[in-house]
């Protein structure tokens, strides 16, 4: 169950999800409307929003500015070997910002969903690095 819930905005919801449930491993929750979706993985529920004019995450602002994706802002998605996600994202024609990095606390790539919102992806090298530690 979802404890954390994250809103992108995505030029195509359909796209996304195709993204986020084939590549990612996000399962479906809800696609009440094309505009809209509900995703999960472990602890974090997704929320897919379209730029629209009407009500929902996806509606403008009181100047008419409609949300766009994109920016820097990131979910961080632990994966247990960095160098086979990248491997299996780039078969799929996926999209990157860069080539993995090294830090201190693990190793890390940001890649793009279709609408261009970024995801890092996060193997750890520190123990205290990790999501869940025994």
């Amino acid at each position: 169950m979802a404890t954390v819930g994250v809103r992108y905005i995505v030029d195509d919801v359909d796209a996304a999800i195709a993204f986020y449930c084939g590549q990612l491993g996000f399962s479906e929750v809800m696609h009440p409307a094309p505009a809209f979706a509900m995703l999960e993985r472990g602890d974090l529920r997704l929320v897919l929003s379209a730029p629209s004019g009407g009500p929902g995450g996806g509606q403008a602002m009181p100047d008419g500015t409609l949300p766009s994706p994109g920016g820097w802002n990131r979910i961080q998605l632990e994966m247990p070997d960095l160098d086979a996600a990248v491997d299996a994202l780039r078969a799929a024609g996926a999209r990157f910002r860069s080539e993995p990095i090294t830090g201190v606390g693990g190793k890390q790539v940001i890649v793009e969903d279709p609408a261009g919102n970024p995801i890092e992806l996060f193997e750890p090298t520190r123990e205290e690095a990790r999501l869940a530690r025994d």
